[in-house]
């Protein structure tokens, strides 16, 4: 059984959540990597996405590129500014409906990973957080556990912390974090000028 991997050591059980999150991780990035990532689909899409937003970062900075060119008339550059605006938009949509067909295998794995884990470390305490945690996160960190002790953690809440932490920085350290115009699992609207 997972829970007597380290059974010599004094905080076995966080370990191996710990251990059991960062595997989980290597296999959702492997699976993205599969579905996704080596396509030569997504390549083109990240590719537009990065060249579209540092044209619009150079666009809205008022110092042309050449010295010897004449600014644009304020109205021609705002409805240039909107085509950039709108073709980013446009592949940053198109990447994100990309993402989710290998966004619901991974959580197909992510939800029978924390089931396994459930069902090991169920009512127990994993870890012990050295204060005692305001009422909002009590609520998650001591879930399923009882007794009156808040610094005991349940292996829910510890599992939540590791896969945030160790799959964001492993996106990053492979190289597989969104490009710039287009952060996050969902990806964050570009601003429309006419709105704000």
């Amino acid at each position: 059984m997972a829970s007597s991997l380290f059974t010599g050591f004094k905080y076995s059980d966080s370990l191996t959540v710990v251990c059991i999150s960062l595997f989980t991780a290597l296999l959702c990035e492997a699976i993205s990597w599969l579905l996704i990532y080596r396509t030569t689909s997504y390549k083109s899409l990240k590719s537009s996405i990065d060249k579209a937003s540092k044209k619009l970062e150079t666009m809205k900075t008022d110092t042309p590129t050449n010295p010897s060119s004449k600014p644009l008339p304020k109205k021609s550059k705002t409805k240039k500014i909107d085509r950039v605006e709108s073709s980013l938009k446009e592949s940053s949509r198109d990447l994100s409906l990309f993402k989710f067909k290998s966004g619901a295998v991974v959580a197909l794995v992510l939800f029978v990973v924390f089931g396994l884990l459930n069902s090991l470390f169920e009512g127990k305490a994993v870890a012990k957080i050295p204060f005692v945690p305001i009422r909002l996160v009590q609520k998650m960190s001591h879930r399923g556990l009882q007794g009156e002790d808040m610094t005991d953690c349940s292996m829910a809440f510890l599992y939540f912390l590791c896969s945030i932490s160790i799959r964001t920085n492993l996106q990053k350290f492979l190289g597989f974090s969104p490009p710039r115009g287009a952060i996050g699992g969902g990806l964050f609207p570009v601003p429309d000028p006419k709105t704000s």
